[in-house]
């Protein structure tokens, strides 16, 4: 129940949506003073210039249970600092957005579309086409977007409301167990760091398109070193670096789209009409049976994985409540358009038995395969050059989502203090240089063979992908269930329309597939090194968690309990700007060209 004494009543207002005069000031004040006479009247963050909304007035009695959070119910005076971080609100504690909120949304987009186009698609498409054919590798790849789209949903939801930087991986925590949230956000890190290595090994494997006498490894250092530097000055820079290398790939597929429509209808060396002709020949179109069909699961998880990364950029979002939700609704059906209708040009211009797919020591992009249909050489070239900025760009998200993490870690008690520490930028500049050195397993590539290598990292990676999924949909089902019973679906900037569905069916599905994709690690016969490469991380993480808890005695959060307050961005009602673009033509027609860009 309220509390009926108005001493104790706040009038939270984050921030103002209309140009308020003098006379608006004195109205305003005057409704207060006659709703509490002698309350303190709470203006966080306001402007002239800014958009006003009015939630609903809170009193002490309805503020989560603050006896349950003893740091809920202590509020301070507002802050905000010179780049637009919050250090604390009224009746919204802050505990982790401490991070300068730099990136537009321009750059959140192209970077929710570049942190998924990389090396899992330009490289990760070749083993998948050769170990299980044209039609495995379609409908895997299918199944896991479908999987990843309604995960997303999920993960939009709470990421609006929580715009922070550890995401999904402090979620976990919240939401669930702290122990799981342990476990998660050191496994997803891991993940990030690994990644990175992945993508500094497949440098060496696109380099041997030109030559086989340069060293590798150098160029793997350079491009480490581009990494870090990129990563440790400003997030300004990461985020202009990320998005017109996001751009050139998008540009690049559409490119290859078009050109390998033309292949497939004659425009070839062979000046032959290709059609469906490769998906009938030996094997195809499902290659090496149910174990083949299974193995390409877990390279179509490498190739998405990435896009649940995009949340973490919310914790340097401008605007996250309105920008996340776009992001969430609009890219991801841009992403699948790309991955399903290049994966189809693939499977029908290039036989599954093309030399170079799937080598020990080598591998040959597919995509640059089909340039080379057209018979030219310098096509060829110019999309292996593509494919390796791609590789710069997957690297660059990989160590900015790991390097925000292992912040959050630090953050949470979860990690050495130190891992906090922000230069002059607010970049966690030790977090940058703990993830990046994870990096020099690219370095075994010389032992290994870069192909074998590259091979255990993206299985790593990918199984580690799906087991964050699953816990997306596991805190999701608990975050609605908490948000119901305690009364605040109201204030949800975005609303997944798949619950309870969605987030059951991607617990469900993901789990199947972390169980039966490792059947490629038994046949034809029994490979102990992939078999380990495939469920190392289901062992890790249930270590980790197990460790943890009785550690420290966690408990699983009561819904009544859960934390639905700190670094939160309530959804309050919509501003003139809001109602004039859904009204108005020229609103209508923004809204249409946001969508293109």
């Amino acid at each position: 129940m309220p509390d009926e004494n108005p001493d104790n009543c706040i009038l939270p207002i984050d921030s103002v949506s209309l140009d308020l005069g003098l006379t608006h000031w004195t109205l305003l004040t005057c409704i207060c003073l006659l709703l509490a006479p002698s309350s303190h009247l709470i203006v966080t963050g306001v402007r002239r210039t800014q958009i006003m909304r009015f939630p609903p007035v809170f009193c002490n009695g309805d503020l989560h249970h603050s006896s349950s959070n003893p740091s809920i119910s202590n509020f301070e005076d507002p802050a905000r600092d010179a780049n637009g971080s919050e250090s604390g609100t009224a009746n919204h504690p802050v505990a982790a957005d401490k991070l300068a909120r730099k990136l537009s949304a321009r750059q959140v987009q192209m970077i929710a579309i570049g942190g998924t186009i990389g090396t899992g698609l330009f490289l990760g498409t070749g083993k998948s086409l050769a170990t299980g054919g044209p039609a495995s590798m379609l409908i895997a790849y299918a199944i896991v977007g479908f999987i990843v789209f309604i995960t997303m949903l999920s993960l939009g939801e709470m990421a609006a409301f929580v715009p922070i930087a550890g995401s999904f991986c402090t979620f976990a925590g919240r939401f669930v167990d702290d122990a799981f949230g342990f476990a998660l956000t050191w496994n997803y890190w891991f993940n990030d760091a690994v990644s990175m290595a992945s993508d500094l090994v497949a440098l060496q494997l696109i380099l041997q398109y030109w030559t086989t006498k340069l060293p590798g490894w150098g160029l793997s250092l350079i491009f480490w070193v581009l990494l870090i530097a990129a990563n440790i000055v400003t997030v300004r820079i990461y985020g202009e670096l990320e998005y017109w290398l996001s751009l050139l790939k998008v540009i690049t597929i559409v490119i290859f789209i078009v050109l390998g429509i033309a292949v497939n209808c004659g425009a070839n060396t062979e000046h032959r009409y290709i059609g469906g002709h490769n998906w009938f020949i030996g094997d195809a179109p499902f290659v090496g049976g149910v174990g083949g069909f299974a193995s390409v699961f877990v390279t179509a998880a490498f190739a998405y994985g990435g896009t649940e990364s995009i949340a973490i950029t919310a914790g340097e979002t401008k605007d996250p409540a309105r920008t996340l939700p776009r992001v969430i609704r609009n890219v991801f059906w841009r992403i699948l358009l790309f991955y399903i209708l290049s994966v189809l040009i693939l499977g029908l211009n290039v036989p599954y038995t093309e030399p170079g797919l799937n080598e020990r020591e080598t591998r040959t992009s597919p995509f640059t395969l089909v340039f080379q249909m057209v018979g030219s050489t310098a096509a060829g070239s110019f999309i292996n050059a593509v494919i390796m900025t791609s590789v710069l760009s997957a690297g660059n998200h990989a160590l900015f989502a790991g390097t925000r993490l292992l912040y959050t870690l630090a953050i949470a008690r979860h990690a050495p203090k130190f891992f906090s520490t922000l230069n002059r930028n607010q970049v966690p500049w030790i977090a940058v240089s703990a993830t990046s050195a994870i990096s020099i397993l690219c370095f075994g590539a010389s032992f290994i063979g870069a192909g074998q290598l590259w091979t255990w990292l993206q299985n790593i990676v990918g199984v580690s992908n799906q087991l964050s999924w699953i816990a997306i949909g596991i805190a999701s089902l608990r975050f609605r269930a908490a948000i119901k019973i305690q009364g605040k679906e109201h204030l949800l900037p975005f609303k997944n329309w798949t619950y309870p569905w969605g987030p059951w069916l991607s617990v469900i599905l993901n789990s199947l597939l972390v169980l039966v994709q490792g059947w490629s690690s038994f046949s034809p016969s029994f490979s102990a090194v992939t078999f380990v490469s495939l469920y190392v991380e289901l062992l890790i993480m249930l270590v980790m968690y197990v460790g943890w808890k009785l550690l420290k005695r966690t408990r699983v959060v009561e819904l009544r309990e859960m934390d639905l307050l700190t670094d939160t961005y309530p959804a309050e009602k919509l501003d003139l700007a809001d109602d004039f673009e859904k009204t108005e033509w020229k609103g209508r027609m923004y809204r249409v060209w946001r969508w293109i860009l």
